[in-house]
């Protein structure tokens, strides 16, 4: 993937993987353009990162991508790199009945509708300018965390979907990349400690490590123990999910939320 020179849009980039990712892309010398949801921290990114562009857009709402793509495409016509990296991670216990059935799908609604849709919508001016899809998914698509059951299994769709998103688009030109990070130390992670047994990367050595793959023109990066996951789900499948399910036990909540 070429690294420079490029108008890039990363949803979700206000904080975290997404802001990491933005930043390196700005230092590479990239137009940037970050979404996130709150126009408080958006004013914020702004005043400390002025080359940074901002724009308040939440991929859980059909009607704000649509709104986005309209004022991307028209106020920058030479993007060429969606970031779909906006994502929600909540632990859910499945042994009682949920009281919002609705709230049930936040995260489906979030990190597969939202990739989904956001790159329907912006399909057409990437393939215009040959551009890249980079969709962010987890090392969780191989093996689940059972603590967290419906954002792991978000990340096995989107993981699926990017597959079949790269097969479509071979001919039209469009490169089509899949990063899967492991467990990394956002505020995402928050509650998840190494001392249960799962390492956490660095936002920093997230970046090193994908940022090399990228320019070597990887399609599928899985920096650290993303690649130990997808290694263990085929020699050892049991006992990998076992391990997950002993690190993340604790954080089920312990009732109906």
């Amino acid at each position: 993937m070429k690294l420079n020179g490029r108008t890039i849009l990363v949803t979700g980039g206000s904080a975290g993987i997404g802001l990491a990712f933005a930043l390196k892309f700005v230092e590479l010398d990239n137009e940037v353009i970050v979404t996130g949801r709150r126009r408080a921290v958006l004013d914020e990114l702004k005043a400390k990162h002025p080359k940074l562009h901002v724009i308040q857009s939440d991929v859980a709402d059909p009607a704000q991508i649509a709104a986005l793509a309209a004022r991307v495409k028209s106020e920058f016509p030479k993007l060429d790199v969606l970031m779909n990296n906006a994502g929600i991670l909540l632990y859910k216990n499945l042994k009682t009945p949920a009281p919002d059935l609705a709230g049930l799908m936040d995260e489906m609604n979030v990190n597969v509708g939202g990739v989904i849709r956001t790159t329907s919508a912006f399909i057409d001016i990437l393939t215009a300018n040959q551009g890249t899809v980079i969709n962010v998914s987890s090392g969780l698509a191989f093996v689940p965390l059972p603590a967290a059951p419906i954002y792991s299994a978000t990340k096995a769709a989107v993981h699926s979907y990017t597959q079949s998103l790269r097969f479509q688009l071979e001919e039209a030109g469009v490169e089509v990349v899949e990063i899967m990070p492991p467990a990394v130390k956002t505020n995402m992670t928050a509650e998840f400690s190494e001392g249960d047994g799962v390492p956490l990367m660095t936002t920093d050595d997230l970046v090193k490590r994908s940022f090399t793959s990228l320019a070597a023109g990887d399609v599928e990066i899985r920096p650290g123990q993303s690649n130990q996951l997808a290694l263990m789900r085929r020699l050892a499948p049991g006992f990998i999910n076992r391990q997950l399910w002993k690190a993340s036990r604790k954080l089920v909540p312990s009732g109906a939320e």
